[in-house]
């Protein structure tokens, strides 16, 4: 009786393993992306607002 369920269940840890991997890689492979865009837009002069200096009120 304990084997008549071990297909389903082995086959769903597996797609759920399958997908957490590719969503990993997915992370990876965007975060890389991501990496080289912005560099890009920093060689044309684009800068971060967050790397602004703090304007000063007198």
């Amino acid at each position: 009786m304990q084997n008549d369920y071990f297909g389903f269940i082995a086959a769903a840890y597996g797609i759920s393993a399958l997908l957490l991997a590719g969503l990993a890689l997915w992370i990876v492979l965007d975060a890389r992306a991501q990496r080289r865009a912005l560099a890009g837009l920093e060689e044309k002069g684009v800068r971060r607002r967050s790397s602004a200096r703090p304007e000063t009120s007198s």
